[in-house]
Order: C-alpha cells, then structure tokens, then sequence
C-alpha cells in the first residue's frame, strides 16, 4: 500500500510540475511587454546573461558542476553547444519581437507544427522511417502553411522560422546529451560575453533603458533569467515522475496558452482562412498523438506466450492435421516491439 500511495503522489507531483513547465511558457506573453520600451535585442541580451547567473547559483546550489569537466574536454560537444546557443538565439529574440509586435497568433502557431517540423527533420537529415498515419499528419501540416500563405498573403514565416530554429536546438541537444539545466547552462555561457559586450555598448549609446527606466524597469529585466530558468527546472521535475505519453500531451499546454491568449487577451485578428489553417494543424497533431498513444500501448502489451519447441515432424498440442504450424521462435527470441517515443524537449519560448 506505502509503495502505490507513494507512486500515486509522485505522479501527481510529476503532473503539476509538467503543468507548472508547460503553463508558465504558455503565459510567458504576458511578460515580454512589461520590459517596454525596452526594444527586443536589449531584452534578449538581458535574458542571455541573466539566466546565467540564474542557473548557475541553481547548479551551485545542487552541487552539479562534474560535466563541466567532460564538456570542456570533448571539442565536437562544445562546438555543438555553440551551435545550439547560437540557434537558440535566433528564436528567442524573434519571439519576444513578435510577441512585442503584435503576432502572438503567429508566434503560437510556430509551437504547433514543431512536432511537425522535427518529425520532417528527422525523415530527411536522420534518414529516420515514419509510419503511415505520421505521414499523413506531415502531409496535412504542409497543407495547413499552404493555407495560412493564402490567408496572411505570404509565407506565415515567424512561425516557420520559430518551428525551424526550435527544431534544430532540439536536434543538436539531442547530440550533446546533456540535461535541461547544464545544457542551459553550457549555452548561456556562450551567449554571456556578447550579451554583455552589447549591453555595454548599448549604455555607451545612452541608449540602455536599463540604467535610465528605474528600479522596477532594472528588476523585470533581471527577472529574464528567473523566467527562463524556473520552468525548466519544473519541467525536468515532470520529466522524472510522468510517462513520456504524459509529457507529449502536456507540450501542447504551451502553444494553446499563447494562442488564446493572442485572440482573447491581445485582440488579435483570426479571418477564416487563418481559422482553416490552424484546423489542419490541430488535425495533423491530433493524429500525430493518436499514432504516439497506440504505438506506446502496443509497445506495453503483454507478449503472447511462447510456443514450445516440438521435435521433427511433431504437431503442436493446438494443431489439428492439416493445419500449418507456425515455427516455433528460438530461444530467448521476443517479437519485435515498435520503438518507444522519444521525450519531447523543453520547449522554451
């Protein structure tokens, strides 16, 4: 009984952690405007460095500082995390540009298709085999940016480069293998010193609003690092204590947040054919969730028992003359298991 009420209450833990992650990047909107009039690229650089130092007193704290030594000692990991930092950038900085120029629909629907955007990925750079009904779902999203072309009269392509450039991190993590907070760590350290180096420069400019917007302004812009790093540390809590099916559905809390918030809060328009487009994506993640949650079930389904080996020109007690008996499987043979989901990686915006 102790071990049961002690599984339940981790899960229950694990789930309001993942809901925590998942929530407060889907509420992160909210904050991005109150750094005005700060412009983006100040508040960029101000969520670079600060999150730093914010990560790093939490990895001081829990005295996790062993992987430094093995990064700085493997030159293809580091040049990796360079790459990863310098992609996370991108997508950070157009985030709160868009989310501070009004496109938090657009900026929203970047979250939707990255599990389409990684599954193409992994097809064409990681030679990886989809099944069928993940083919369909890459096939309906195609349609759905064809549609949403129409309706904005070009490319949706904050989206698409958001999808893009958060679907690289995720690849190149992938190939680190390092966890959520040295792996925020590792890049922020690469993004420190020109993040400061343009802050310096920027106050040079007199142009820093940093200095010259008061304490309360200099507090939120040093709360970047908090924002970043809070629901990271809740979302590796969740991913310690909830299936991987379990976190697949909680991602999805994130981009919902934004988009209602960019029509119910931010007054955003939605025409029908932007309507229609957003319908396809839902449609496509709606199979590509029903594939994940059949393929992790047959995955956990109990295998059939194993028939006894028979000796030459035996039947099996089940076959009757002229039926065919199936070979019996070698020993320690188990049928093959269709591939576990992988965990989907922090999404950040």
């Amino acid at each position: 009984m102790g071990r049961a009420e002690d599984a339940r209450g981790r899960a229950r833990a694990g789930l309001l952690y993942g809901i925590g992650a998942y929530g407060m990047w889907g509420l992160v909107p909210l904050f991005w405007p109150l750094l005005k009039p700060a412009d983006a690229l100040e508040i960029l650089a101000h969520r670079m460095a600060w999150s730093l130092v914010v990560v790093a007193a939490v990895l001081l704290v829990m005295r996790r500082w062993a992987w430094i030594g093995e990064l700085v000692r493997r030159p293809r990991k580091l040049g990796l995390i360079a790459v990863a930092a310098t992609v996370i950038t991108v997508n950070w900085g157009l985030y709160i540009w868009s989310v501070n120029s009004g496109h938090v629909v657009e900026a929203s629907l970047g979250y939707f298709i990255n599990p389409l955007v990684t599954i193409a990925m992994g097809v064409l750079i990681l030679k990886e085999r989809l099944r069928r009904v993940q083919w369909i779902a890459v096939g309906v999203g195609a349609a759905a940016v064809v549609v949403l072309t129409v309706g904005y009269g070009q490319p949706p392509w904050i989206s698409l480069v958001l999808a893009f450039s958060f679907a690289t991190y995720g690849l190149v993590k992938k190939q680190v293998n390092l966890g959520g907070l040295e792996s925020l760590a590792a890049e922020t350290a690469v993004q420190f010193l020109p993040a400061v180096g343009y802050l310096l420069w920027l106050g040079g400019e007199g142009r820093a609003t940093f200095t010259t917007g008061g304490p309360g302004h200099a507090a939120l812009l040093a709360a970047t690092g908090v924002v970043t790093a809070i629901p990271l540390v809740c979302f590796g809590g969740a991913a310690i204590r909830v299936p991987l099916s379990t976190l697949g559905l909680l991602q999805y809390l994130a981009p919902v947040f934004q988009f209602l918030l960019g029509i119910v809060y931010f007054h955003e328009e939605m025409p029908p054919e932007r309507w229609a487009g957003f319908g396809l994506v839902w449609l496509a993640l709606t199979l590509l969730t029903w594939d994940a949650l059949h393929t992790t079930h047959r995955a956990r389904r109990p295998l059939p028992p194993r028939i006894p080996a028979t000796t030459p020109g035996a039947l099996s007690p089940a076959a009757t003359p002229g039926t065919p008996v199936s070979p019996a499987p070698a020993p320690g043979a188990l049928p093959p298991t269709p591939p576990e989901p992988r965990a989907p990686e922090p999404q950040g915006p």
